[in-house]
């Protein structure tokens, strides 16, 4: 049984986490799964959106803890380094739009790797752990970085020292989520939303990320001259020129995603 489904239909890249029976917990051979897919999303023109979400009860519990105590198991260098961070680098990365459908329980890195994507669709029976302090770790996967990002340092750090369970509800009010949505609804408003933006001119989509990812970092005024460099490519592009045209002409545009 493959640990990562992958099926592309329409532009849409749909990735499922599946390990079921671990609450879709990363071992190695997941992660770099995981990793091999979001590069295949990068650098194929026929996807257009990616979808990451969970099978089962969980969208993922993290780190399959079974590994680490495992004969002649990774160190925990090795995991951050080659398994984790990766995947999250690759998910900012991506030039494409990547949808987080989250499921069920996203707990520790699982929960990290949910809100490092684009946009988060959460089921109401779902919920975020950094379940990291309960077995004596800092939170990582980006969540040191992302989380206060996110919510504000005071909560981050509230949720990272606790561990307490946050409820997909509280997560849309706090703003890690985008939208939460009926549980029996996740698969179908997911992939509608997928459906729709792979149909949108999605080259802006990659300079969107771009400027967003250049963001973090810089002054306001640092940040127009990224605006002003990127709106230059973006209005270089076949889709501008589409999406004027038939703005001009009242019709519905035809992008190409270039």
């Amino acid at each position: 049984m493959s640990v990562l489904l992958h099926e592309l239909s329409e532009g849409v890249l749909t990735l499922t986490l599946n390990r079921p029976q671990s609450y879709n917990a990363f071992t190695r051979e997941l992660a770099l799964a995981l990793q091999a897919q979001l590069d295949e999303a990068h650098s194929n023109p026929a996807i257009k959106v990616v979808v990451l979400t969970g099978n089962g009860k969980a969208f993922s519990a993290g780190q399959d803890l079974a590994e680490l105590v495992a004969e002649n198991a990774p160190p925990m260098g090795v995991i951050l380094k080659e398994h984790f961070n990766p995947v999250v680098q690759k998910i900012r990365a991506c030039a494409k739009p990547v949808i987080c459908a989250v499921n069920g329980v996203a707990a520790g890195a699982g929960a990290n790797i949910a809100i490092a994507c684009d946009i988060v669709l959460a089921s109401d029976k779902s919920s975020f752990i950094q379940a990291f302090s309960k077995i004596g770790l800092i939170p990582d996967s980006g969540g040191t970085w992302t989380l206060p990002r996110i919510i504000g340092w005071q909560k981050a750090s509230a949720l990272m020292l606790t561990g307490d369970k946050l409820s997909a509800v509280e997560a849309e009010r706090l703003g890690m989520v985008y939208q939460v949505v009926a549980h029996e609804e996740l698969a179908a408003k997911t992939n509608a939303l997928a459906m729709r933006m792979s149909a949108m001119p999605t080259k802006a989509f990659t300079l969107t990320k771009k400027a967003l990812e250049a963001s973090a970092n810089n002054t306001f005024e640092d940040q127009l001259e990224v605006e002003d460099r990127i709106q230059g490519l973006a209005s270089q592009t076949y889709d501008y020129g589409e999406g004027v045209k038939a703005f001009l002409e009242k019709r519905k545009p035809v992008f190409k995603g270039e």
